[in-house]
């Protein structure tokens, strides 16, 4: 399975937490990563994402819009194993529940907060993790796994705004 790691895009200020929307610049990072990042999965020969996942909170429900109106056979679900307040290991069940090992064409994309994002990576490649720099506002990282389990996967690209250049 490849697995991307996308932590959503700027966020306006606001009082309700769960409202707060992307800034106009967090619209344009995101939409730019969204072709930065078709074209690094095309580039790899990846799959194209099958399923967004995003927290409950309007800010990633935007980033992950922004995500399938580029990827449009993805299918796109608020999962609230996403929520800022979601453990590590919640998110691995959910990911170890809902996707076989065997189905290699799964591209999975989660769209969610720090430091949840940044602690899914660590888990997933483990102390190679140190490679990939916190992921601010609108970054993301490309992960491959044979199996959905902590320090089994690799990082196959990271990218973050405003160029959005892969690095690896």
């Amino acid at each position: 399975m490849i697995l991307t790691i996308w932590r959503h895009g700027e966020a306006e200020n606001g009082a309700v937490d769960r409202q707060r929307e992307l800034t106009p610049g967090g619209r344009e990072d995101i939409g730019f990563g969204c072709q930065q990042f078709y074209r690094a999965c095309a580039d790899r020969r990846l799959p194209q994402p099958t399923h967004i996942f995003h927290s409950p909170f309007e800010r990633t429900a935007q980033t992950a819009e922004m995500i399938e109106s580029v990827f449009t056979h993805a299918v796109g679900e608020d999962a609230c194993w996403l929520a800022p307040e979601s453990s590590v290991a919640t998110v691995d069940q959910a990911l170890s529940r809902d996707f076989d090992e065997r189905e290699a064409a799964f591209h999975v994309v989660l769209v969610s907060h720090q430091p949840l994002v940044s602690n899914l990576v660590s888990w997933y490649v483990g102390e190679t993790g140190g490679e990939v720099p916190p992921l601010y506002p609108g970054g993301l990282v490309t992960i491959h796994m044979d199996v959905v389990a902590a320090a089994c996967g690799r990082v196959v690209f990271w990218a973050m705004p405003p160029e959005y250049e892969v690095g690896i």
